[in-house]
């Protein structure tokens, strides 16, 4: 928001600044050489007059004389003239430079006069003091220019604000703007509603697979690979497929051992004694035992039954249905007692381990639901839930591990594969405003509450939930109140500008 400028002085100090700016973009986008040829044209009196010189960095800068740049001080250069080059200045530039001189002209008459009822004459204000352009901390009691040339303001008694007319936010002050000022510097307003304000955090997740899930098949005792029915990795199988044949002398004397204690079982039953006949029995319950705890199926217990002659390799099956991710054997290879022969994962579920902000990490709970989704298949969704929260954050991340647990209907979800993982927030309801209205400056939050058309007051607030382009305000503001949401910054400038003249005029802090 512009400020109000009450003197020629201003008027000249602002045409300072726009033409500053107009020539920053036309260097920006090609146009040094469209303001040279304007200045080229203003001092053609100059030119004629033989040699002229100028600054590199404000290139409008001219003279007829050697000397340095009024604006940054730099020693100014010569102007070389290209051969042919005409003299005569062209007319288009001229035309619209004039044209926005002229433009300038009437906004800072608009500026002056926009306050309610229109300034009273020039002569009749009270002058207080000049203040430097770009400090208003920094004033001078008489006319003075600063270290880059440029004019003080001259700052009248109807320019500060009144005492008791502050705001609630300590170094701000209520702005007070015309209707077509208002409209011109693009300022809108939206009335802050009772709403309900929800947030989701996204955050990128890997999958790995489900620790529940994962089994080792390991040989008890020493012996050899006779044949191997699992010859790959990633190779998948059912529940009780076979998957290696191995031969050990010590599986071959428990077989023995086992089909001699059901002979000796047989006989003792035909004895009269009952405890002669349970010692039979005892005998072949041990037996029976021994190969289960090395692992030996219940089918091929069954066949040893059947037969009657113990086999020289043992089958091994898988005790459930997976994927085999390791494979650590090869045919014909010795094995030892707690050896991995393979290590198979059921992929049905995964995990998702993702990593969560400090701020963030007030959302993970355990059972809390989230929505995972693949870039790889937009359409996509799958529903899953926080099983696991890590109780130590990461020292070199700074960031919280957070385990999700998904099912994985086709397979779709691969280990090591990169996935996204969105966790909703409990929505909240209350006051809500756009977020577009919030000022954060790091230790306060401020909102521009517009209080009588044209009127803004700055109010500091304290938020609640923010997300989805909408913020919940917990206190400073009610419902129905109107908060700037676009071209706020401009009020909080001239706020503060404010702010710091009612300082200056009363020697105190205008906002408490």
């Amino acid at each position: 928001m512009v400020s109000e400028v009450g003197s020629t002085t201003g008027k000249r100090r602002a045409w300072r600044w726009i033409a500053a700016g107009l020539a920053a973009l036309l260097l920006a986008g090609g146009g040094a050489a469209w303001y040279g040829g304007f200045f080229h044209a203003h001092h053609a009196g100059e030119e004629a007059a033989g040699e002229q010189y100028t600054c590199g960095m404000h290139p409008w800068i001219i003279t007829d004389k050697p000397g340095d740049c009024p604006i940054c001080g730099m020693k100014l250069t010569k102007i070389v003239k290209q051969p042919g080059a005409s003299k005569a200045p062209p007319a288009a530039p001229r035309a619209a430079t004039t044209q926005a001189k002229s433009e300038a002209d009437d906004f800072f008459a608009d500026v002056d006069k926009q306050a309610k009822g229109g300034a009273p004459p020039r002569g009749e204000r009270k002058l207080l003091f000049y203040r430097n352009p770009m400090n208003a901390m920094v004033t001078s009691p008489t006319p003075a220019k600063d270290e880059m040339g440029m004019d003080y303001v001259p700052v009248y008694a109807d320019e500060a604000v009144a005492p008791g007319a502050g705001s609630g936010a300590e170094g701000l002050a209520t702005v007070r703007v015309a209707e077509d000022v208002l409209q011109r510097s693009g300022v809108q307003t939206a009335p802050a509603v009772r709403a309900t304000a929800d947030r989701t955090i996204r955050t990128v997740g890997i999958v790995v697979p489900d620790e529940t899930r994962v089994r080792r098949v390991q040989t008890k005792v020493a012996g050899w690979i006779e044949r191997l029915y699992v010859n790959f990795t990633g190779q998948y199988v059912t529940a009780g497929q076979p998957l290696a044949a191995i031969y050990s002398p010590e599986l071959l004397s428990t077989q023995e051992e086992y089909l001699r204690a059901k002979k000796t079982a047989e006989q003792f039953m035909a004895s009269p004694d009952p405890q002669v006949r349970s010692i039979g029995e005892d005998l072949v319950r041990s037996a029976h035992r021994r190969l289960e705890l090395y692992d030996v199926p219940q089918s091929f217990i069954a066949a040893l039954e059947k037969k009657g002659t113990p086999q020289k390799a043992v089958t091994l099956v898988a005790p459930f249905a997976g994927f085999v991710t390791v494979k650590g054997v090869s045919e014909g290879q010795k094995v030892e007692p707690g050896m991995e022969l393979f290590t198979l994962a059921d992929l049905s579920k995964v995990w998702i381990e993702a990593s969560l902000y400090e701020y963030e990490a007030g959302a993970a709970a355990v059972g809390k639901q989230a929505t995972l989704t693949l870039s790889q298949q937009p359409g996509l969704a799958l529903t899953g839930k926080v099983t696991f929260v890590s109780p130590v954050l990461s020292p070199e991340s700074r960031t919280l591990t957070v385990r999700f647990e998904f099912p994985n209907p086709g397979l779709v979800l691969k280990p090591q594969m990169y996935v996204d993982v969105s966790l909703a927030l409990a929505a909240s309801s209350g006051v809500v405003v756009p977020d577009a209205a919030l000022m954060d400056t790091g230790l306060r939050t401020v909102v521009f509450v517009e209080t009588a058309p044209g009127s803004f007051e700055p109010r500091v607030v304290v938020v609640g939930v923010r997300g989805n382009g909408v913020a919940e305000i917990i206190s400073g503001l009610r419902a129905g109140e109107l908060v700037a949401v676009k071209a706020n910054f401009l009020l909080d400038s001239e706020s503060r500008l404010r702010a710091a003249i009612e300082r200056m005029t009363t020697g105190k802090d205008g906002a408490k």
